[in-house]
Formats: structure tokens, C-alpha cells, sequence
């Protein structure tokens, strides 16, 4: 979410963490049709806070909570050091990356693929895409815009709606 860096670490609850975290791992099964989801997440300092040497977030909170959703069946990753997480041997070894704040999600996002990015949000009983780069009001009616990451929610919504449908379906025995 949009907050200033400085509010972050008051903002990082056990609570919050957990609640995104069965978001994400749910949405992964519900709307993407990952049947065992993999899911790696951030630490909140750098260098996932270095054993406490720049910062306790992560040995205090962070890593007891992933221990604990572990115990549950969670397959987690984590706390891991956001400089390191995104390059390719990384990322596959996981299906979803949770990350502590805006910027350290979204700039490996934007850097890998700024046009065809797509922001989606979990949780919600109806599907939600919208471009990742945003609305680009600073262009809008100069006939600039690159429709792509549209295009691209686009399908991911249908996609995600299709899954929906077909979960429903499955779950009712019938079609819809």
C-alpha cells in the first residue's frame, strides 16, 4: 500500500503479515490454479536485518510468524533479503514474492516487465486488475499511451474470472 517508508515498520503487524499471507496463498490457489503455492517473503531491513544488526523486525517478528504458518503447511520462504530475491535463479523457486513496502515490490516488477505489469488485488470476492504503472494522467489524451499493461489486466481478469468459474463449478459438481 501507498504509506511513507518511515510508517512502515509501525504499520507491519503479526496480524497484517498473516492476513496477507493466507490472502496470498489462497488467491494463488483460487485465481491462479497453484495447487501447493510457494511463496517467498521479504524481510522488512536490508539484508533481511542481518541478524539484528540492522534491525530486529525480522528475528522478533517476521521469521516466529513463518515458523508458525509453516506448522500449518505453509510452504514459505523467508524472511529473505529484498536485493536478492528477484533475480531470475530466484524468483524460480517461488510462485508469489510478499513484500514488506511499496517500492520493494514494485521496482523489481516495473524493471522486469514495466509494460506487461498488472496489479491485482487479493482478497477481494470479485476480481480486480488494473495497469501497474497506473493511470498515466500526465499523458492521457495525447495519444501516447502504450496500452499494453491494460491489455494485460484485461486478460488476467478474465483469466482469474475463468479460474473463479471453474473452481465454482468444481465445487458444485456441475457447470455454471
Amino acid at each position: 500500500i501507498h504509506i511513507p517508508l518511515k510508517d512502515v515498520a509501525a504499520a507491519l503487524t503479526p496480524a497484517v503479515l498473516r492476513d496477507t499471507l493466507r490472502i496470498t496463498r489462497d488467491a494463488l490457489i483460487r485465481d491462479f490454479g497453484v495447487t501447493a503455492p510457494r511463496i517467498a517473503v521479504a524481510g522488512l531491513n536490508p539484508h533481511a536485518g542481518e541478524d539484528g544488526k540492522m534491525g530486529t523486525e525480522e528475528r522478533e517478528m517476521i521469521a516466529p510468524l513463518l515458523d508458525a504458518l509453516r506448522a500449518e503447511g505453509f510452504d514459505l520462504a523467508g524472511p529473505l533479503p529484498g536485493d536478492t530475491m528477484f533475480h531470475a535463479a530466484a524468483r524460480a523457486g517461488y510462485d508469489a514474492a510478499v513484500c514488506m513496502y511499496h517500492d520493494q515490490a514494485l521496482i523489481p516488477i516495473k524493471t522486469i516487465d514495466f509494460a506487461g505489469g498488472v496489479n491485482v488485488t487479493l482478497g477481494l470476492p470479485f476480481v480486480r486488475t488494473s495497469p501497474d504503472h497506473g493511470t498515466a494522467y500526465g499523458i492521457a489524451g495525447q495519444g501516447v499511451a502504450d496500452a499494453t499493461s491494460m491489455i494485460a489486466a484485461l486478460r488476467m481478469a478474465r483469466d482469474m474470472a475463468d479460474a473463479r468459474m471453474g473452481a465454482a463449478a468444481g465445487a458444485s459438481g456441475g457447470s455454471i
